[in-house]
């Protein structure tokens, strides 16, 4: 890096505000290549922004908690935006409670299909215990997923990497899928993305349609709560299960 702008850099990072914009120009400029390449899947605003922001840190040498100390006021947005998605869920609700049924199953079988697949890939390949157990919570939202791999032996800090990735991938690929198997309700796909790619997944869902958006959100909530309260349980009697 040039001698004057690493000075200028040095003095910027003391600046609290500093990973705040960072992360607010990087998703306004990641957003405006999404935008110009008409809303395409593979031109995902957070991928993009991830993408720019990391290269920024490496470049700079900036440690990440020095960055996320500027940033974390984005971090507890996160608990408000999460509440507000109610309102949207409260215009759906004749339709929720019509679908409640078939909601239920969907979920159960989504949250271990979700889990289980994953665990079963990983030790197929040759994956280390902890290696799977990071792998098990990668559908739900970061937090919880962190929180359910300390909990069943997994890496917290492996399980947020494979977490984000789950969501870019779902975001990107959901529709094509979702036009191979003809699924048009958006009801359908907003659920079924909201349990499997958790808040990336449900981002991208309210870019679709409100219905979407509100079922994605609906799912991702469940789902985050059916797979705290079951992982610790089922993943012990998997292991000994499958080491018979």
């Amino acid at each position: 890096m040039n001698p004057n702008l690493e000075e200028i850099w040095v003095y910027l990072s003391t600046s609290p505000l500093l990973g705040l914009t960072l992360t607010l120009l990087a998703y306004q400029a990641a957003f405006w290549v999404y935008k110009r390449c008409g809303f395409h899947p593979l031109a995902n605003p957070v991928l993009i922004s991830v993408a720019i922001l990391a290269s920024l840190l490496l470049a700079t040498d900036t440690p990440y908690q020095t960055y996320f100390d500027g940033a974390q006021f984005v971090h507890f947005l996160l608990g408000p935006a999460t509440v507000a998605l109610a309102i949207p869920l409260h215009a759906q609700w004749p339709r929720l409670k019509a679908m409640a049924g078939p909601l239920t199953i969907a979920l159960v079988a989504g949250s271990l299909t979700a889990a289980l697949s994953a665990w079963g890939l990983g030790a197929l390949l040759g994956g280390s215990r902890e290696s799977l157990m990071s792998l098990a919570p990668k559908s739900v939202t970061t937090p919880i997923a962190m929180g359910v791999a300390e909990r069943i032996g997994g890496l917290p800090s492996l399980t947020a990497v494979l977490v984000i990735s789950t969501g870019i991938i779902g975001a990107v690929f959901a529709r094509s899928i979702y036009r191979w198997l003809r699924i048009d309700d958006h009801a359908v796909r907003g659920f079924a993305i909201g349990i499997a790619s958790h808040g990336i997944g449900t981002a991208r869902a309210f870019q679709v349609s409100e219905q979407a958006g509100a079922f994605a959100a609906l799912a991702m909530g469940l789902n985050g709560l059916l797979t705290a309260l079951s992982l610790p349980w089922i993943m012990p009697w998997v292991e000994r299960l499958f080491a018979r």
